[in-house]
């Protein structure tokens, strides 16, 4: 501090420890700015070839779940007691990609969540659930 011709101290304001506060600021901004973030692995949808995929050989299956014990396997009623037998056998003789399951606005969960249950003891472990 520096001594005024009158004998009062005058304040003076050191810039060394201001400096050193603002460059680790800007380091870190940096550090912080360079860092790329990372999102979730997501599985992308893929061109089809046209000739890879035909009509007599379904891959993807629509089981719409009806509230009164019956689904749909492909516009197909049927029982919900035998669809463990049919996606079984269905498993065994066609690649299937995806299974899609349908359920009613009115419907609860746990008839949907059964259906799923169902279909992952069948061996088909790729679920997607539809809106109506």
């Amino acid at each position: 501090m520096g001594m005024v011709a009158s004998g009062a101290q005058r304040a003076e304001i050191n810039m060394t420890p201001m400096i050193d506060i603002m460059l680790v600021l800007i380091i870190t901004f940096m550090i912080v700015t360079l860092q790329s973030s990372r999102g979730l692995n997501a599985l992308v949808p893929q061109s089809a070839d046209p000739g890879s995929r035909t009509a007599d050989n379904p891959r993807q299956i629509v089981i719409t779940v009806i509230g009164d014990g019956t689904v749909r396997l492909n516009q197909e009623p049927i029982e919900i007691r035998a669809l463990a037998d049919r996606l079984s056998l269905l498993v065994r003789n066609v690649a299937i990609d995806v299974v899609f399951v349908r359920g009613g606005p009115d419907l609860e969960f746990q008839q949907v969540a059964e259906v799923i249950d169902i279909e992952r003891t069948a061996g088909l472990n790729r679920v997607a659930l539809m809106p109506r």
